[in-house]
């Protein structure tokens, strides 16, 4: 099975922004190491708990300094930008780390409702643009004429020999419907909305049109996983993120909690009951537990491709679960060719 990472630079209590970049970076590089086939970074604006907030300059500094892995976002957050500057961020991306580079799009607005009118300023095109602007990009990174007709005449530089590919990535049947209409590979974001990650996945193949970007439907489900080599040690990590979510459903978006922490933390008949229904989907044990799950839920959803968030408060448990999941799933040391698809 294909195996890649989806790191959104998780900041851990106690740490810094710093800190978590420099995790991101250690982590990438371990991940080229180990096999694994792309590296995609994520896009949040106004948060205590990530450190990304673009991934256009974090994927320039981790391909520099990895080798074969494909580096990418997830994703570039359409709806506040240009297609022309996003097109031509990623042209120049591709001319400096050529058959390496992924475009991811995301169509929610990676922030609050504030940091977003902010980050639009000045703009007045909404959301309701977004399948204007996606059709744009694609003909920009083309070099073919833009869907706009105002823009005619305009050309995204500088000129490739390749195009990044591009990726659509949802957690709807929006998502999806936007992915097989624009002929894109598809990645859902199980860990967002695991309940329609089956029907998701299937609307995108009945509904493909072949583009550019790809000539059959391609998926690929993100997933948040906890592997850790005793299934005390990944149940008590696992509790961490129940915490941070939780607080995070109060507007509370602060660091990611400690072992510790979490375990003095008493959640509310009400908290755990949310909780026991939200971990039904939980992705949490031993490599003997987790594994068989992940293959069983790429089969139901008739994806080629797992890109794995792990979060853990102690960076060294997070890298771990990479490699286990490197060892049992793929086979330790044995990269994937960086020219694939």
């Amino acid at each position: 099975m294909r195996l890649s990472v989806l790191d959104q630079s998780p900041i851990a209590s106690g740490s810094t922004a710093r800190e978590a970049l420099a995790q991101t970076l250690r982590l990438a590089q371990r991940a080229d190491e180990l096999g694994y086939h792309r590296y995609w970074v994520a896009e949040h604006h106004g948060s205590l708990s990530f450190a990304g907030s673009s991934p256009e300059v974090l994927i320039s500094h981790l391909a520099a300094r990895t080798n074969r892995i494909r580096v990418g976002s997830a994703g570039v957050m359409l709806m506040h930008y240009s297609p022309l500057k996003v097109a031509e961020n990623f042209k120049l991306l591709e001319n400096l780390y050529p058959g390496r580079i992924d475009l991811g799009l995301g169509r929610a607005p990676g922030s609050d409702g504030l940091t977003a009118a902010a980050l639009a300023y000045g703009n007045q095109i909404g959301i309701e643009y977004f399948p204007a602007k996606v059709a744009d990009l694609q003909a920009f990174l083309m070099d073919k004429t833009p869907h706009t007709p105002s823009l005619a005449g305009v050309t995204a530089t500088p000129q490739t020999e390749t195009a990044p590919q591009m990726w659509m990535l949802g957690s709807s049947l929006d998502g999806a419907n936007f992915a097989a209409r624009f002929g894109l590979p598809f990645s859902h974001a199980h860990f967002i909305s695991p309940d329609l990650a089956v029907q998701a996945c299937q609307h995108y193949r009945d509904n493909f049109k072949p583009s550019d970007f790809a000539t059959e439907p391609s998926v690929n489900l993100g997933v948040f996983v906890i592997c850790a080599e005793s299934m005390e040690e990944a149940l008590a990590m696992a509790r961490c993120r129940d915490v941070w979510r939780l607080r995070v459903e109060r507007g509370e978006f602060g660091p990611y909690p400690s072992v510790q922490e979490a375990a003095d933390v008493e959640f509310t008949r009400a908290e755990q009951t949310r909780l026991d229904a939200r971990n039904q989907h939980q992705l949490a044990g031993t490599p003997d537990v987790v594994v068989p799950k992940l293959r069983e839920l790429a089969a139901s959803c008739g994806a080629i491709e797992l890109s794995v968030i792990s979060i853990t408060h102690d960076f060294n448990a997070r890298l771990k679960c990479y490699e286990l999941l490197a060892e049992h799933l793929m086979g330790a040391d044995q990269p994937v060719s960086a020219s694939a698809g």
